[in-house]
């Protein structure tokens, strides 16, 4: 991925040191990317070890990347992975909440566990980072950045529990905008629209699996590349 932006100020992101959750694929691993070309320091999570070994090695960055196996719906997983995190690279700058999990089937089929898993994953691993990483953040001026979706601003049949973990998040991050709005610190939800990765395919169903397939046309969506770019604009701006 070419970057094709100018810097607000020289070298912004240099050594700068950025927690990206859900970075194994999609929207995750490309923001992982973009910001080593930018000359950052990252530090990826996932929950399957397989997955996030193969990101790190695609991101080829050596002392640069660090990656950790960690289930962001775990209170004691983010305790675990923000520890390690900063006993390797020092600090936290920028904190990225985008692990993220989807749901198709209207609430009368499906089982509320699925509702559950959602929330838990999505708005609750948003929580529990974001309150882990704040005081170091605050400290070093940095961002606090939310993936969120349209999802989260408009209801969408068989979404009922992403779009209201996704809307949770969004009022989440209006809070603590207000509550530090006299501190030097940046608070960004990123709302893309239909973005091509593999939530799709995970979506999870009715019964709670894996729906295994995408309903959209994937090659017509806007891709994980472009939102990262326009994230990073974000954050500088």
């Amino acid at each position: 991925m070419e970057l094709k932006f100018p810097l607000v100020a020289k070298d912004f992101f240099s050594n700068k040191v950025v927690l990206i959750s859900g970075a194994s694929s999609g929207i995750g691993l490309a923001l992982a990317e973009a910001f080593l070309k930018v000359g950052a320091k990252v530090c990826i999570s996932g929950r399957d070890p397989i997955k996030l070994q193969n990101a790190i090695q695609s991101l080829n960055a050596s002392e640069k990347v660090l990656g950790i196996v960690a289930d962001v719906g775990s209170w004691d997983d983010c305790q675990r992975l923000v520890q390690e995190c900063i006993n390797y690279f020092q600090t936290i700058d920028i904190l990225i909440n985008n692990a993220g999990i989807s749901m198709r089937a209207n609430l009368l089929d499906l089982d509320v566990a699925v509702i559950e898993k959602v929330i838990q994953t999505n708005f609750m691993g948003t929580v529990y980072l974001t309150k882990l990483c704040l005081p170091l953040i605050l400290k070093n001026n940095g961002s606090v950045v939310s993936i969120s979706s349209i999802a989260g601003y408009r209801g969408l049949p068989g979404r009922t529990g992403y779009s209201a973990s996704k809307a949770a998040m969004n009022l989440f991050m209006d809070c603590l905008r207000v509550e530090h709005l006299d501190d030097n610190i940046h608070f960004l939800t990123v709302a893309p629209g239909f973005t091509s990765t593999n939530i799709r395919n995970t979506a999870l169903n009715a019964s709670g699996n894996s729906q295994k397939e995408s309903p959209r046309d994937e090659s017509k969506m806007m891709t994980a590349e472009k939102v990262a770019l326009q994230t990073l604009k974000a954050i500088e701006a």
